[in-house]
């Protein structure tokens, strides 16, 4: 693992809630440890696990979920809405000279991957998902620091230690979010709109997406954060039988469908599938 020392800070123990520091030798792995002698050490993929005791209750995106979304977003098919992303938080952040980014539920780091791109050179940012699978791809965007982590606990981060804040797709914590992220600083929250990919819900056994969403992430991130501006992006796709496949597998409906049996409807279903992906983008500033 290469990774410079000044991608810990702000990464807090677990167990003690003091600093962790990242240490590094060639005869072991990476290690992230606390005064207290609290540590832990990295996986092979360079992730860190800092879930202790009985972890969490929740159920990871698994093997073959994390590569149908690395396939999918890899090819670029929604390229526009990264970009977007990254067009909207680096505007934020433009008078900050080394900004520091948290990506809450950072899955594979496709999103964060673009955005520290669009973001100066010395930009840091730690990813969190509760998928080992996903930090291990993660694990390997420059200038991140990947950890395993349940993002309805207290985030092993210190107050006040980031700039910006992309949440996609992914549970808001919005009194942790407040909590570690510094006045004046920008979150942005992205979630589906009603319409997304509803077109193809029926072929790709897509779930249902409410229709209040924008209204309860403004409730969820609660009274430290003011809503500056919303945005919706619709990004036309046509997609070939495995490409639809990948996109029906690489979100929550991957955790129930039955690979073999969708795998044969798409391939049925034509040559080309015809979808519309809508996102809204919530951007807010802490109070």
């Amino acid at each position: 693992m290469s990774q410079p020392v000044h991608l810990d800070e702000g990464i807090s123990c677990p167990i003690c809630r003091q600093g962790l520091r990242l240490q590094q030798g060639l005869a072991r792995p990476a290690r992230l440890s606390c005064p207290d002698l609290h540590a832990f050490d990295a996986a092979k993929q360079g992730y860190f696990n800092l879930l202790t005791g009985k972890g969490t209750s929740f159920r990871e995106d698994g093997s073959a979920m994390v590569a149908a979304r690395a396939a999918f977003l890899d090819a670029g098919h929604y390229a526009p809405f990264a970009q977007s992303i990254s067009t909207a938080l680096a505007a934020s952040l433009s008078g900050v000279a080394s900004p520091r980014i948290l990506d809450a539920g950072a899955g594979t780091g496709y999103y964060l991957g673009q955005l520290l791109a669009a973001l100066p050179a010395s930009a840091t940012a730690v990813a969190l998902d509760i998928s080992k699978f996903a930090m291990r791809r993660a694990a390997k965007i420059p200038s991140t620091l990947a950890l395993v982590w349940d993002l309805w606990r207290d985030l092993p981060l210190e107050d006040a230690a980031f700039d910006g804040l992309i949440n996609v797709f992914s549970p808001h914590n919005g009194a942790e979010f407040a909590r570690v992220l510094r006045p004046g600083g920008s979150a942005l929250v992205i979630t589906p709109l009603p319409e997304h990919l509803m077109d193809g819900a029926e072929l790709l056994g897509l779930l249902a997406i409410a229709e209040d969403k924008a209204a309860g992430v403004i409730e969820s991130m609660g009274e430290n954060f003011a809503l500056k501006h919303t945005s919706e992006i619709r990004v036309p796709l046509i997609l070939s039988p495995k490409e639809a496949f990948e996109l029906a597998m690489m979100g929550p409906a991957g955790h129930h469908a039955d690979p073999q049996r969708l795998r044969e409807r798409v391939e049925n279903h034509g040559e080309q599938i015809k979808l519309t992906a809508a996102f809204r983008i919530q951007e807010f500033t802490r109070n």
